[in-house]
């Protein structure tokens, strides 16, 4: 899709589990949920969400969030392709989640977003919302798959899209998730 319709911009929030932080980041929410005070987090994260994945930097971003950005930019070659990112940890065990915004520089439509996921190993399109269709931590839980829903044109510009993202943190890194979905979307836009 990049070379199709050009990338200008990207936005990812990532909502990820409490096993990506490891041991003590899964005993925090075990024994938060029973009112322990956490040891691994600076907050509890039973029945809450912190905005704070590795360190804060002086520009504000986390460590995580800077990651995120450097590593698009190196999978797609384009060292000024404006990216940001949000990570939160989230009260779940296993299953790390993300919601992309790409905006492109031409049109394209909600069709052409969902026959190159379709059309690529690995990713699971789930995507019927009228029944409630959609990917959950729970649905990638022990699977290798990307699970990929709510897509959708983003009317706020001229041509952008949504998607929801869902993957076993313990088999796919989030960053590696988010930057393989738009490097299969600019893939099979270059098949097209």
């Amino acid at each position: 899709l990049k070379d199709r319709f050009g990338i200008k911009r990207i936005v990812y929030s990532t909502y990820q589990a409490v096993s990506g932080a490891g041991v003590a980041g899964f005993n925090d929410l075990k024994d938060g949920i029973n009112g322990v005070p956490p040891k691994k987090f600076p907050h509890p994260i039973a029945f809450n969400m912190l905005p704070h994945i590795d360190v804060f930097m002086d520009d504000g971003y986390t460590k995580e969030e800077w990651k995120m950005i450097v590593e698009t930019r190196k999978i797609l070659h384009d060292s000024s392709l404006r990216i940001t990112a949000t990570t939160v940890r989230v009260p779940v065990f296993y299953g790390h989640s993300e919601s992309i915004n790409v905006e492109f520089v031409q049109k394209c439509t909600r069709d052409d977003v969902v026959n190159a996921l379709e059309n690529f190993d690995g990713i699971v399109v789930m995507d019927d919302t009228k029944n409630n269709v959609y990917p959950t931590p729970l649905d990638a839980e022990n699977r290798d798959e990307v699970f990929v829903g709510r897509i959708r044109l983003d009317d706020s510009v001229e041509s952008g899209a949504n998607l929801w993202v869902v993957a076993d943190n313990i088999r796919k890194g989030a960053a590696t998730n988010a930057v393989q979905i738009v490097e299969l979307l600019i893939k099979n836009a270059m098949e097209a």
